[in-house]
């Protein structure tokens, strides 16, 4: 027999596949043997004449106590058998493989581990009938090996779809090696397939009452469990979650320093948004292996979960230092910073909200230098430019990259129509968000009632003002409970360019109906009054804006200035226009109607002041 070219890989196989043959019967059966047949009397071998160059190291009679008894021929040959199976099926050639196979079994049926190769050969053909004689072989040579069961469970369960018979050989499994969790996940899975979920928490029962100190035993209990919690459709009840959190607690005890133990407990514990209880794992398993980075990045997400933002960042700052060319902490940072800047602005603290979006933004350009096929990361950086920032311009270049980069992304699209508007590209603006609405199709994750404001207002700017209308009722419509600034959009366009005036208080008023105490809105209706000329009404309206306002509005001061002038409240509306400008220095026209004001005061006894429009 030729072993050909894999037979070092083939001799591997046999000494891990556990087969008590001895290597050195393998060369006796492979040389010329001479013992006697059985049962024929052994004669002297006649007497060979030597050739004068002859060396006898090349002459090779075994000794009568080295010949091999007929039984260990037998296993001589089924070993040479297995090795020229594993040969045969690596050269797929599966169906002498199994006939090699076989021989070896014929031997020695007990072979479990062969037993269960040759077995799942045969259920991979379909040949489900010789499979389960050879399990059922293997099982009556070795009948406390609890392997067989499993795997004819497994058949009988998956293939033939005979639960019962499945169910009796995962419980014989079970009887032999109560220890071996993969017969507890067998019988789940089988009753599962009968839908019977309580006989399956049964089953999960029955496996915690085991004593084992096998973290891996109580990881996969706990997992297997918390997929029967866990479920979408409802919340998990307390007392589940701490049944689930007692075995991954088993794990932690019996894991010693074992930090990959530690490290899948804490991503449960993470997963499960348990965060607190996460938190001292990653801990432990840093202490263990310090140079654990994903064990790191988890941990500062979990600081950033629990609002820990000071340990969040100096643990992201010591990962970048370690790692500087991995892109996920430049990510988490920047989100991190991100966040305490939007706090920081609502508490109007301008100037150092500024400052950390810079560094957000710093951050999110990092990220994309190691790895610019981050959409999401291109998008946050775009929002940023756009809005804290005021940096549109920067916005419509990295969004013009993105768009090439990602040209299935209708949000690139989205984004760049906004960067435009902001930009004070109008026209470009709307023939951007009319691309975008094309892209998209009816996707609802985009073509919500925000994009059709922020169309709305695009089309307001360039001039647009019906196709404005339009877009912004098309808002409403999509989120009437959430409409109150599309209505007052619609109601304070209509009221700046004095159009539709009726319309434009019916719109206003229903924005105050959703939010009666909103000064920007109080405004509108003000500025709606005076477009009509119900100048007492309009200031009224105005005055009462001031004080709901959440920080001061040069808009609001100038229209209080102009209703004060249409008065004839010459000095209040001075002052008020004063307020104005102060806020708003770059007003030219607002500073234009404040030096007119004052020449014409100059020239004689006030008279009316009408608004400079």
């Amino acid at each position: 027999m030729i072993l050909g070219r894999n037979w070092r890989s083939a001799l591997r196989h046999v000494l891990l596949g556990g087969l008590c043959f001895p290597l050195g019967d393998l060369a006796a059966a492979r040389s010329d043997l001479r013992s006697p047949a059985p049962g024929v009397a052994a004669t002297q071998p006649a007497p060979v004449r030597k050739s004068p160059l002859q060396d006898d190291s090349f002459t090779f009679v075994p000794a009568k106590d080295l010949a091999l008894q007929p039984e260990n021929v037998r296993k001589a040959d089924a070993l040479a058998d297995f090795v020229e199976g594993v040969r045969l099926e690596e050269n797929a050639e599966m169906e002498n493989a199994l006939a090699a196979y076989q021989k070896v079994l014929n031997v020695d049926p007990g072979q479990a581990e062969l037993a269960l190769r040759v077995a799942a050969l045969l259920s991979r053909q379909g040949d489900f009938p010789r499979a389960i004689d050879v399990l059922k072989d293997a099982i009556k040579a070795k009948p406390k090996e609890a392997a067989p069961y499993l795997q004819l469970s497994f058949i009988y369960a998956k293939y033939l779809k005979k639960t019962d018979q499945a169910l009796k050989y995962a419980s014989q499994a079970i009887e032999l090696d109560p220890k071996n969790f993969d017969a507890y996940q067998r019988l789940y899975e089988i009753e599962l397939t009968r839908s019977d979920p309580t006989k399956a928490i049964q089953v999960l029962e029955r496996a915690a009452g085991v004593k084992s100190d096998d973290p891996a035993f109580w990881i996969r209990l706990g997992k297997l469990y918390a997929s029967v919690i866990f479920k979408a459709e409802g919340e998990a009840k307390a007392e589940d979650i701490k049944r689930v959190n007692d075995f991954f607690k088993k794990a932690v005890a019996q894991a010693g320093e074992d930090a990959g133990v530690l490290k899948e407990v804490a991503d449960y514990f993470a997963a499960s948004q348990q965060i607190q209880e996460a938190i001292p794992l990653y801990l432990k398993v840093l202490e263990l292996q310090p140079d654990d980075s994903n064990a790191r990045e988890k941990l500062a997400s979990g600081f950033i979960l629990t609002n820990q933002r000071a340990n969040a960042i100096e643990m992201l700052q010591e990962i970048i230092k370690q790692h500087p060319d991995r892109y996920q902490p430049y990510d988490l940072l920047a989100q991190l910073l991100d966040e305490d800047a939007r706090g920081l602005a609502r508490t109007n603290q301008a100037d150092l909200a500024k400052a950390q979006f810079a560094r957000a933004a710093a951050n999110y350009e990092q990220s994309l230098l190691i790895n610019p096929g981050r959409a999401a990361t291109c998008l946050r950086l775009a929002e940023l430019l756009i809005g804290p920032l005021k940096d549109s311009e920067r916005a419509i270049n990295f969004l013009t990259e993105g768009r090439r980069r990602f040209p299935n992304s209708a949000a690139f699209t989205y984004y760049l129509a906004i960067a435009l508007r902001e930009a004070k590209h109008p026209q470009q603006a709307v023939i951007t968000f009319e691309e975008a609405l094309n892209e998209a199709q009816d996707d609802d994750r985009i073509l919500n009632a925000r994009f059709y404001f922020d169309y709305g207002a695009a089309s307001d700017q360039a001039g647009f003002y019906e196709k404005a209308a339009d877009l912004l009722k098309k808002s409403i419509a999509l989120d009437p409970a959430n409409a109150a600034e599309a209505y007052n959009y619609i109601g304070f366009m209509w009221a700046e360019h004095n159009l539709h005036l009726d319309e434009a208080e019916e719109m206003v008023g229903r924005a105050l109906q959703l939010e009666p105490n909103n000064g920007a809105y109080l405004d509108s209706l003000g500025w709606v009054y005076y477009r009509k000329g119900k100048y007492e009404e309009a200031l009224n309206a105005l005055l009462r804006a001031l004080p709901n306002l959440t920080r001061d509005d040069p808009i609001v001061f100038d229209h209080i200035g102009d209703a004060y002038a249409k008065l004839n409240r010459i000095a209040q509306a001075l002052e008020f226009w004063q307020k104005a400008i102060a806020l708003d220095p770059a007003n030219k026209v607002l500073a234009d109607k404040i030096e007119k004001t004052k020449t014409t005061i100059s020239q004689g006894p006030p008279g009316k002041i009408n608004r400079i429009d």
